[in-house]
């Protein structure tokens, strides 16, 4: 893969062309990255409205009724449903983990098998949430196995 980057003082906002033979696993995960690098969620942290990076949410829980948003800063809770979540984040590296859980896969470090065929994801902050059994097939998807 070739990359060409031209600083252009004329242009008044980023423009990213992509080129390629056929599109492959390479390229979509590339087109992903991108995505995700634009990638804005809000939420709530001490009565204020913040908005966040997408990449940097850890993974989003739903609680009490409650949906939030978890990074290695802090936690804010978004108005948001997890399914209204999980459309949003359609094309990015999020994937289902459980009926109340959706995790970052681009911030999982390590996974361990666990019992009753659940998987245990350990985030890059070190914070576990546990992968329900029903969704593992995905997730072994998500990595080609």
């Amino acid at each position: 893969m070739n990359v060409t980057v031209e600083e252009r003082p004329e242009l008044d906002h980023t423009e990213v062309v992509i080129r390629c033979p056929r599109l492959d696993a390479q390229t979509a995960r590339l087109m992903e990255l991108l995505r995700l690098s634009d990638a804005r969620l809000t939420g709530e942290k001490d009565g204020e409205t913040c908005i966040l990076d997408g990449a940097k949410v850890l993974y989003i829980d739903t609680v009490d009724r409650g949906t939030f948003l978890y990074t290695a800063d802090g936690v804010y809770e978004t108005r948001l449903r997890l399914y209204e979540l999980e459309g949003q984040l359609t094309g990015w590296d999020f994937i289902r983990v459980s009926k109340s859980a959706i995790v970052n896969f681009g911030q999982v470090k390590s996974l361990r098998p666990d019992f009753g065929g659940r998987l245990r994801l350990t985030m890059s902050n070190g914070e576990v949430v546990v992968a329900n059994r029903q969704y593992v097939p995905a997730i072994k998807a998500k990595l080609g196995l």
